[in-house]
């Protein structure tokens, strides 16, 4: 009977360490939202970094072939950065970013953080981002369309 004792105490404390463990690793603090937005505001300038200038490169090859004046390729241009596909993507993000600019907002309180709601914001983090790499790809692949015509 002792050693049932004994083990049954050996587990409860093998328990009780596991949930402080998972209690250690629920832990989360105003810094890890404020990590969140910071995160989701690096990933996205980063983005932009790197689409930008491709794409203002094949913006001016396309005005060159064409033979567009600048008037003309304003006009032309256009639709290239502005349709209903386009507009869809960034009403998609804008409702994300929102998503993530309340979110964090919700975790910098004086109440206890909420530690799920990190893990929610990096999924929304995540499909901000991959919003935004479908806008690129999408007018890419309408650019090099046009300049293959």
């Amino acid at each position: 009977m002792r050693r049932v004792g004994i083990l049954v105490v050996g587990l409860l404390g093998v328990a009780v360490s596991g949930i402080g463990v998972l209690v250690q690793a629920q832990q989360c603090s105003k810094a890890d939202f404020e990590a969140v937005v910071d995160e989701a505001a690096g990933a996205l300038t980063e983005l932009t970094r790197q689409n930008t200038p491709p794409f203002q490169g094949k913006l001016r090859q396309l005005k060159g072939k064409r033979g567009w004046s600048d008037d003309q390729f304003v006009r032309e241009a256009e639709p290239l950065v502005r349709d209903d596909k386009i507009a869809g993507f960034d009403q998609k993000s804008e409702d994300l970013l929102l998503r993530i600019t309340s979110g964090g907002q919700s975790g910098a309180g004086d109440a206890p953080p909420d530690c799920k709601l990190v893990a929610e914001l990096r999924a929304v983090m995540q499909s901000l981002l991959e919003t935004q790499k479908a806008k690129w790809a999408y007018m890419f692949e309408r650019i090099e369309a046009e300049l293959r015509k």
